[in-house]
C-alpha cells in the first residue's frame, strides 16, 4: 500500500454571475419615453397649482383694487377703501359679529359634550355601546341637503329658526359625531392605570377625570374645538334654512348676499369680505395645529 496520496486537481471557482453581468446602458426610446412622461406630470401639477393658485390671486389682488373686476390684475393704485367700507358703510362688523357669535358658541357646546361623551364611551362598557357609537357616526355620512326638510320642522316646532342659540345647538350638533369619535379615540390612549393610582390616593372618580386624565386629553380637546369652530365657520346650509333676519345672518350668508343681491356686484368689497372670512379660521388652525397633529397621531389610534 503506497503512502503517497493522490490530490485531485482543484477547479477553479466559477466568478459570480452579478460581477460578470454588466449594467446595460437603456434603450434610447425607452429614456424619451420616460422624459415625456416626466414632463407630462410636471405640465399636470403646474396647470393644477395654477388652478388653485389664480382665485386666491384675484381675491387678494381685488381686495385691494378701487376697480376691481372679474380679471386677475395688478392694481393701478393700492388701496384700503373696500375695507374701510366693509366695516362703514356696509354690514361688515355685524356678519363677522354674527359668525363669532355662532362659531364661538357651537365650539363651546361641542367641546363640552364630546369631552364628556367621550370619556364615558371610553371609559365605561355597557350594552349597545358599539352600535351606538356606529350609529352616532352614521348620521355625519348622511348628506345635509337630506335633512333641510326634517331640520326645518323640527326647528320650528322648537322654536330655533331666527335665534341665536338654535343655530348654535344645531350647528354643534352637526359637528359633533366626529369630534366624539375623536375624543373617545383620544381617551383610550390615556392608561387606566393612572386614573386608577389617582383612586388609590383618595380622589374621586370624578376628580381623577378632570385633575388626570382631562389635562392628558388636551391636544384632542383642542382639535375637537379647531373641528367645531372650522366646521360652524364655514356652514352655509344650515344658516340658509334657519335664519332669515338679514340681522343674524352669519357671514357666510352675507357673501352670498353680496353677490346676489345687485344687479352691479362690488367686486371689490365682495374680494375684501372674503378676505375677512378666511382670516379667523386660519388663525385659529394656526393656534391650535399642534394639538390637531397629535391628535391625529394618538387620538385616532384609540378608535
Amino acid at each position: 500500500m503506497s503512502d503517497d496520496l493522490e490530490i485531485p486537481p482543484t477547479v477553479p471557482e466559477a466568478a459570480p454571475r452579478a460581477a460578470a453581468r454588466q449594467p446595460t446602458a437603456p434603450q434610447p426610446g425607452l429614456r424619451a419615453r420616460r422624459s415625456l412622461a416626466r414632463t407630462g406630470a410636471y405640465l399636470i401639477l403646474v396647470a393644477l397649482a395654477l388652478f388653485a393658485i389664480v382665485p386666491f390671486s384675484w381675491l387678494v389682488l381685488a381686495a385691494f383694487d378701487r376697480q376691481a373686476n372679474v380679471f386677475v390684475k395688478v392694481p393701478t393704485a393700492w388701496t384700503l377703501e373696500n375695507f374701510v367700507n366693509l366695516f362703514t358703510n356696509q354690514d361688515g362688523l355685524r356678519l363677522i359679529v354674527n359668525s363669532l357669535i355662532y362659531s364661538g358658541g357651537a365650539t363651546l357646546v361641542l367641546v363640552v359634550v364630546a369631552t364628556m361623551a367621550g370619556y364615558v364611551l371610553s371609559r365605561y362598557s355597557f350594552p349597545g355601546r358599539r352600535p351606538l357609537m356606529l350609529g352616532i357616526l352614521l348620521i355625519r355620512v348622511i348628506p345635509p341637503t337630506a335633512i333641510i326638510a326634517p331640520l326645518y320642522v323640527i326647528a320650528t316646532s322648537l322654536g330655533f329658526l331666527n335665534t341665536y342659540y338654535g343655530v348654535t345647538l344645531v350647528l354643534a350638533s352637526w359637528q359633533l359625531p366626529l369630534a366624539l369619535w375623536l375624543m373617545k379615540g383620544f381617551f383610550d390612549t390615556v392608561p387606566i392605570e393612572i386614573e386608577e393610582a389617582a383612586w388609590v390616593d383618595g380622589a374621586t372618580r370624578l376628580k381623577a377625570a378632570f385633575r388626570v386624565v382631562l389635562p392628558l386629553a388636551g391636544p384632542g380637546v383642542g382639535a375637537a374645538a379647531l373641528i367645531a369652530f372650522i366646521g360652524a365657520w364655514n356652514e352655509f346650509l344650515i344658516p340658509l334654512v334657519l335664519i332669515s333676519d338679514p340681522d343674524k345672518q352669519p357671514i357666510a350668508l352675507g357673501l352670498f348676499r353680496a353677490y346676489i343681491s345687485y344687479t352691479q356686484v362690488d367686486w371689490g368689497f365682495l374680494a375684501a369680505l372674503s378676505v375677512i372670512y378666511v382670516i379667523p379660521a386660519v388663525v385659529f388652525y394656526v393656534v391650535a395645529r399642534r394639538a390637531l397633529q397629535q391628535s391625529v397621531a394618538g387620538g385616532l389610534a384609540g378608535t
